[in-house]
C-alpha cells in the first residue's frame, strides 16, 4: 500500500462514448528513449486495458497473466473475454498471494477499462487484496483522496461525453501534481471508444495531449526535461 500511495497518479473517467485513461508520468528525462515506452497505461486486447499505480515489476506480472487470460479465451470461444470476467481472473490470482506464508501480496492497484457486448463501457478498480469494484470515476495513487475530491463533485453522472472526461482529467491530474498548468510531457493519456461498431484503444501523442490541454484551457508549459 505504501507502494501505490507514493506512485504516480492515475485516473479513469467512464463517458457516454468512451472510456479515458489518464496518468501523471514521472520518468521525463530527455535521455530516455520512449519509443513504444507507456509508464503507467497497458493494452490487454483490443477492448480492454489497465493503468497501474504501484511496483511496477509487480504489475508486469499480472498484465502478461491478463494477456494470456485474455487470448487462452479468445482462442477457446472465438470472442473477446468480458471485462469483469477478465478481471475476476485477475483478482483470484492476486488473493491467492496473500493467503499463504512466504508469500507476499501483488503491491499494486489497477484501474481496469474496456468495452463488451454484455455491458458496454466498464470501469473497475482493483485492490491488492484482490477486492474489485465498478466505477464511474477513479483515482489511485498519490493524491488518490484529492483527486477523488474532485472527481465527486465535479463528475455528471449521464452527462459526461468524452470532451467533458478530458477535461475533468486535466483538473484531477493539475490537482493533484500540486500545478496550475501540467506540462505534456509529465501526462499520459489513453482511450477506448468504439469506431465502426468495434472497441479500439488509443494511445495519445504528445500533440494529442497538448490539444486536450488547450481544449481545458491549461497553457502549455515547457519542462527542462530533468527528472
Amino acid at each position: 500500500m505504501e507502494a501505490i500511495s507514493k506512485a504516480g497518479s492515475a485516473v479513469a473517467i467512464l463517458a457516454s462514448d468512451g472510456v479515458l485513461l489518464a496518468a501523471e508520468k514521472r520518468i521525463t528525462s530527455k535521455l530516455l528513449d520512449i519509443r513504444g515506452l507507456a509508464e503507467k497505461m497497458y493494452k490487454i486486447d483490443d477492448h480492454v486495458a489497465v493503468a497501474v499505480a504501484g511496483i511496477t515489476a509487480d504489475a508486469n506480472i499480472l498484465v502478461n497473466y491478463a494477456r494470456l487470460a485474455a487470448q487462452r479465451y479468445r482462442y477457446a470461444y472465438q470472442e473477446p473475454i468480458p471485462i469483469e470476467q477478465l478481471l475476476h481472473r485477475i483478482c483470484d490470482l492476486k488473493q491467492g498471494y496473500t493467503q499463504f506464508g512466504g508469500l507476499r501480496p501483488f503491491g499494486v492497484s489497477f484501474l481496469v477499462v474496456g468495452w463488451d457486448e454484455y455491458f458496454g463501457y466498464q470501469l473497475y478498480r482493483s485492490e491488492p487484496s484482490g477486492n474489485y469494484g465498478g466505477w464511474k470515476a477513479a483515482a489511485i495513487g498519490n493524491n488518490s483522496p484529492n483527486a477523488d475530491s474532485v472527481l465527486k463533485s465535479d463528475y455528471k453522472i449521464g452527462g459526461t461525453d468524452m470532451k467533458l472526461a478530458k477535461t475533468l482529467a486535466v483538473k484531477v491530474l493539475a490537482k493533484t501534481l500540486d500545478t496550475a498548468s501540467p506540462s505534456p510531457d509529465k501526462l499520459e493519456f489513453s482511450s477506448i471508444t468504439l469506431v465502426n461498431g468495434k472497441p479500439e484503444y488509443k494511445v495519445y501523442t504528445k500533440e494529442d495531449i497538448e490539444g486536450v490541454l488547450k481544449e481545458a484551457g491549461v497553457e502549455k508549459k515547457e519542462t527542462s526535461g530533468d527528472i
